[in-house]
């Protein structure tokens, strides 16, 4: 049996994740609704709210009204995002090894470690 040297490896966040944080994190620091917020940026309430939870990607006209109906320009949101994405990638993954006959599982954080954990089978 070989086993695979751990390694550091950074996350990769899905783009939908980040700028829902973001808005949603904005919009709850100014202590507003969805409602107000949608209504500000017409859209509707549920979109904003898939688009807050990642469930939605957003096109850039949307994210436009939602970041103006915030007080924010475009350009803002992306620096925010920006700022999320660098974070992200200093939270590693670590690889490990495990029987040849899985192809891989996630298994429990070693201890002193944070991210995913991923194993793999050499």
């Amino acid at each position: 049996m070989s086993l695979l040297t751990a390694r550091r490896v950074p996350r990769e966040p899905l783009w939908r994740h980040l700028v829902g944080d973001v808005l949603r994190r904005e919009r709850q620091r100014q202590g507003r609704t969805l409602r107000e917020v949608a209504d500000a940026a017409r859209i509707s309430v549920p979109y904003l709210s898939e688009v807050e939870r990642g469930l939605k990607e957003a096109s850039s006209e949307v994210l436009a009204a939602a970041a103006a109906a915030l007080g924010l320009r475009f350009a803002d949101v992306l620096v925010l995002v920006h700022g999320e994405l660098l974070a992200a990638a200093e939270r590693p993954v670590v690889l490990t090894a495990l029987a040849p006959a899985t192809p891989y599982a996630v298994v429990d954080h070693p201890a002193g470690t944070s991210g995913t954990v991923v194993a793999l089978a050499a």
